[in-house]
């Protein structure tokens, strides 16, 4: 599998999303620069980490979606390739339009920082494959403004279309509908607020992080 990880000013996860992704499927990522206006040659990956991009001003991940490498990111995304972004990547995400919703401070507006346990609510998509019947995962969150929000048209679209594929089992942020990930209508695009980079080896706590990126490899 040849992936790529963006790297943004403030990103802070970026090494920590590439050593996942390598430690998991054995494949070492290239590290793109925001700057950058095109992703390597035959990418089948694409991470937006976790961080602070552009130090979260304006809304967190406004300004990182207007970045030149964000048009080779959405152009990829829409000839299928799958792209993963995660913390301040589903915000960068959701703010370039790549998926719907958008990220709110939490309800409690406070920094929330711990493991959480998740519901696997859909295995039928190439980052959950790998779960197949497992209904629960253990990662962490670490986010201020992980509060998913959306009107509620657009929940009950994205439940009925099997677009949601994370839950809070105990919400943190107050998300609607505990919803801690979903997958864009074509099923290659993904936004998770838990960090799967922070839970691919036993030693960190868990592993479960890891099956995602394989089960991505193995869709290569």
């Amino acid at each position: 599998m040849k992936s790529a990880v963006i790297v943004f000013p403030g990103s802070n996860c970026d090494r920590d999303c590439a050593v996942a992704v390598e430690r998991s499927t054995g494949s070492k990522p290239a590290m793109v620069w925001h700057a950058e206006t095109a992703l390597p040659e035959g990418v089948d990956l694409v991470v937006l980490p976790g961080g602070f991009s552009y130090g979260d001003y304006l809304r967190c991940g406004a300004m990182a979606a207007q970045s030149p490498v964000m048009r080779a990111v959405a152009d990829a995304a829409g000839r299928g390739v799958a792209v993963v972004g995660i913390c301040n990547g589903f915000q960068v995400l959701c703010e370039a339009g790549l998926l719907p919703g958008t990220l709110l401070r939490n309800q409690g507006l406070k920094y929330v920082c711990k493991p959480v346990e998740l519901e696997v609510t859909n295995t039928q998509t190439r980052f959950t494959a790998g779960y197949r019947d497992r209904r629960t995962a253990t990662m962490t969150v670490g986010n201020g403004e992980g509060n998913f929000f959306a009107d509620e048209e657009t929940l009950d679209r994205l439940e009925g279309e099997g677009q949601v594929v994370f839950r809070y089992l105990d919400n943190p942020n107050g998300s609607s509908r505990a919803i801690a990930g979903v997958v864009g209508a074509k099923g290659n695009v993904l936004g998770m607020m838990p960090h799967p980079d922070r839970a691919f080896e036993p030693e960190l706590g868990s592993a479960d992080g890891a099956i995602l990126f394989q089960s991505v490899a193995a869709s290569a």
